[in-house]
């Protein structure tokens, strides 16, 4: 069976994936119960980390639109749309904007991140598997997003 026929992900791929959540996680719960000074510190890192993941997960598609045919319109265009997610996390982090915008920002361009995932793995250009590692992720990133916002909404 080739790895993309799959319908679990590799082992490997979800520690790493969770892994990946740690900074999402404790930075979000870290805001709430750290002493006020060390929040803007945290805020940023978590932003930071933030754009880093979504290059990550930019460069992902553009590996994926890489390895099919290049006449592929699909596959062309999953090219295109993956330099927006670095776009948007070098925006949030160096566009000097407000954190209470540039929170968001990161946290729709996740969402919309998922939905290029599941694309992927629709037109075939992604591992059957992919999604379900991708949707717990994305739900507990967004979750982390949305608590961190939470946080600069209310001071």
């Amino acid at each position: 069976m080739h790895p993309f026929d799959a319908e679990e992900p590799p082992r490997l791929a979800i520690l790493l994936g969770y892994a990946g959540l740690l900074p999402f996680v404790s930075g979000a719960l870290g805001i709430w119960v750290i002493p006020v000074g060390w929040r803007p510190f945290v805020l940023e890192a978590l932003l930071d980390f933030a754009a880093v993941i979504l290059a990550f997960m930019g460069a992902i598609h553009w590996g994926l639109a890489m390895r099919a045919d290049a006449s592929d319109e699909r596959a062309q265009m999953q090219l295109g749309l993956s330099v927006i997610p670095p776009l948007l996390g070098w925006l949030a982090i160096a566009g000097g904007m407000p954190m209470w915008l540039a929170l968001p920002i990161c946290l729709i361009a996740f969402v919309a991140l998922y939905g290029a995932d599941l694309r992927a793995a629709k037109l075939g250009l992604a591992p059957r598997w992919y999604p379900t590692l991708r949707t717990p992720l994305t739900v507990i990133v967004t979750l982390s997003l949305l608590l961190a916002w939470a946080s600069v909404l209310v001071e």
